[in-house]
């Protein structure tokens, strides 16, 4: 069992940065790979980042990409997103995800575990 509290959201100016923590309960957080996604007023669930148990292998999704980094502390049972460059179209609630069936968790069906999820807001 892995529970996740995410922190770190809050009101941003277009082109600012965010960094939000995702803290797991437990002793097996080095074994989970963990993922952040967002949720838009009115859409889906969408996939941000990835990181593998290790930190070894990380992936992020096209709207992300080259502006957002995902990192991992196993000491402090931590994961990262490091925001920047946001943009308007970034506001949503980032939700942090754990999962052990993939290496890296890409999907919403690869998460066995949910944080409830931290408000980002990027106001233009």
């Amino acid at each position: 069992q892995v529970q996740l509290v995410e922190s770190g959201g809050g009101l941003v100016q277009a082109g600012g940065s965010l960094r939000l923590s995702c803290s797991a309960s437990g002793r097996t957080f080095s074994t989970y790979a963990m993922g952040w996604f967002r949720q838009a007023p009115g859409k889906e669930r969408e996939f941000a980042a990835g990181i593998s148990a290790s930190g070894g292998m990380t992936s992020y999704g096209d709207s992300v990409k080259g502006r957002f980094t995902i990192s991992r502390d196993n000491a402090k049972n931590t994961v990262y997103l490091q925001m920047n460059s946001l943009k308007p179209e970034d506001t949503a609630v980032y939700y942090c995800a754990a999962g052990t069936s993939r290496a890296v968790v890409t999907s919403i069906r690869d998460a066995d575990y949910w944080g409830q999820g931290t408000q980002v807001t990027v106001s233009s």
